[in-house]
């Protein structure tokens, strides 16, 4: 696992870590000095600035998809193949609750809302599940149901009234997290494989085998950019700078990719290693931003 500056792109590797594909990376809220990382069998947490690991969450035998941490800082949650949405305490990576056969075909992705009182999680069945979180309680609270294919990646607007979420069956579905339905969707010839929202919420970047960065319009789903994201390979993870002048994009041809997004150009590249990069982060309050 290696982290770069911004100024430079200079690579450092920060720990040697999963024996398997690091599969989902989470900064929490406002906080680059720690991290979260996910893979089969263990979530890790890490401490930048020693590049030291200080907690170990292990679940024997399966395979964690994504992570987040909640913007309270007080929960991490979690997708897993075996159907579950499981919850640890940060600080000591006690369980707090378990979510059984939240996807028949397994957990995908994940999300929670800016008041942590909802999580959002995609599965293997193409559903969108919304969970109502209390203090001793989960409940479902609705069933979303536009995709066809695995959820692969779910973003929520900053006063969570709206959501999108990218699929494998090629589409993009916006949604109205307030009364629950469809907005828009954007249909493209791809497997989508990551989608994040500009800080200013108008526009949503996409990527995925195709091989290709495209800009869309919130308001109406219209493609208003396209850029070649890679030569060779499938791009399988996107973030953008908290201020929006940067996104940073990781995929198969082990290139993680630094791009001005004005001007839908690459600024620095660096060779990553020689596994594949299902997960690229970009950190908070960095010199960009």
């Amino acid at each position: 696992m290696h982290c770069s500056a911004y100024a430079t792109f200079k690579e450092e590797l920060v720990a040697v870590c999963h024996t398997e594909a690091v599969n989902d990376i989470v900064f929490p809220e406002g906080h680059s000095d720690l991290f979260v990382t996910c893979s089969t069998n263990d979530i890790r947490v890490w401490y930048t600035p020693e590049r030291l690991e200080r907690l170990r969450i292990t679940v024997p035998n399966v395979t964690c998809h994504a992570v987040e941490v909640t913007r309270d800082g007080m929960v991490i949650v979690s997708a897993w193949n075996d159907r579950k949405i499981r919850a640890f305490v940060p600080a000591t990576g006690e369980p707090m609750y378990e979510i059984n056969n939240a996807h028949n075909l397994g957990v995908t992705a994940i999300a929670a809302t800016s008041d942590c009182k909802q999580i959002i999680s995609g599965g293997g069945d193409g559903q969108v599940r919304i969970w109502n979180i209390g203090e001793k309680t989960q409940k479902l609270r609705e069933v979303l149901k536009e995709h066809r294919g695995a959820v692969s990646c779910i973003k929520i607007s900053k006063n969570d009234k709206e959501g999108v979420t990218a699929s494998l069956d090629g589409t993009c579905v916006i949604w109205d997290l307030v009364r629950y339905v469809r907005k828009q969707m954007i249909l493209d010839n791809t497997l989508f494989k990551c989608v994040c929202y500009h800080p200013g919420e108008y526009q949503i970047i996409t990527s995925g085998t195709d091989r290709k960065i495209v800009y869309w319009e919130v308001l109406d789903g219209s493609a208003i950019r396209e850029v070649q994201g890679s030569l060779s390979s499938s791009i399988n993870g996107m973030d953008i700078t908290s201020g929006g002048a940067s996104f940073v994009t990781g995929g198969d041809d082990h290139l993680v990719k630094l791009w001005d997004y004005k001007e839908g150009t690459v600024t620095h590249v660096r060779m990553g290693t020689a596994a594949t990069s299902p997960a690229s982060r970009s950190a908070p309050q960095t010199s960009t931003s």
